[in-house]
């Protein structure tokens, strides 16, 4: 089973002139996967401000490299993140806050970001996901979690509104009901509701997790990366685009991939009878 070496060298930080190290993430790669841990576990890796630039830092990093295929996402210690850390410098003056302002700097930057990013991105789930945190994974392409894991829309405990792609994702994912429920309700939701409501796509006993995690990342490292970034746009679109158009966008994704090097690949194996090795290009 693959095991994932440290990342060791410095990256910079963005308007920094010297490279530092990170403090409240840990970034490691190995041959065609990246591994992203939320590291302030004494805080159930609530985010910061420093948290999010190390985290745009990491992308960065990630997105100049030709040779990753797959990202994964999971947090250190007992939690997976707890959303927002309301303890924050910036959000010290509660009376003059705008509270918008960290979504449109902060979060929905990122999000749009992972959507975008040509790879397969899974969140591996380990514990607490809740607010924030709750939506940061469920942006994830693939959310798997532990079954001692739980995910809650906790905003409402707070007077705020899910935020982070909560209202947008919750109704697709899981029906309107339950994401009006959870959303008024602010109550924890398991992992093995998560899974059967389609919150999430699968719940993994906790003594099986860390191995089925590492499974699941090794194979998306050898599959056709560019067909699975293809497979991505076209669901994504599927949401919001009518029937007529979807076809029109299948067809002309359909044509990108078949020009890649992996597709003449998967082809000369299945006539060889042979399993493919694909290269993600």
């Amino acid at each position: 089973m693959r095991k994932f070496a440290p990342y060791n060298r410095a990256l910079r930080l963005d308007g920094r002139k010297r490279p530092m190290t990170f403090q409240t993430i840990l970034f490691d790669v190995t041959a065609g996967a990246a591994r992203l841990t939320l590291n302030r576990p004494d805080k159930l890796n609530s985010f910061t401000g420093l948290m999010h630039q190390e985290i745009r830092a990491a992308l960065t990093d990630l997105e100049s490299r030709q040779d990753m295929r797959v990202l994964l996402i999971t947090g250190a210690g007992r939690g997976f993140c707890a959303g927002q850390d309301l303890a924050d410098p910036s959000f010290a003056d509660v009376d003059n806050l705008d509270a918008a302002e960290t979504l449109e700097r902060n979060y929905n930057p990122l999000l749009l970001r992972l959507r975008r990013l040509p790879m397969p991105v899974v969140c591996a789930v380990n514990g607490v996901a809740a607010g924030a945190g709750a939506n940061f994974a469920l942006a994830a392409d693939l959310v798997i979690a532990s079954q001692s894991a739980s995910f809650m829309q906790a905003f409402s405990r707070i007077a705020l509104i899910p935020d982070a792609g909560g209202t947008y994702v919750l109704p697709r994912l899981a029906g309107m009901a339950r994401a009006m429920a959870w959303s008024m309700l602010a109550e924890p939701v398991s992992a093995e509701q998560a899974q059967a409501t389609g919150l999430i796509w699968k719940c993994v006993p906790d003594d099986k997790f860390t191995a089925e995690v590492d499974a699941l990342v090794q194979r998306l490292s050898q599959a056709p990366t560019r067909a699975l970034a293809l497979i991505k746009k076209a669901l994504y679109a599927s949401i919001d685009n009518d029937y007529p158009t979807q076809l029109k966008l299948e067809a002309n994704l359909q044509r990108e991939a078949g020009q890649s090097a992996d597709f003449r690949e998967g082809v000369k194996a299945f006539l060889e009878k042979r399993p493919a090795r694909f290269t993600g290009r």
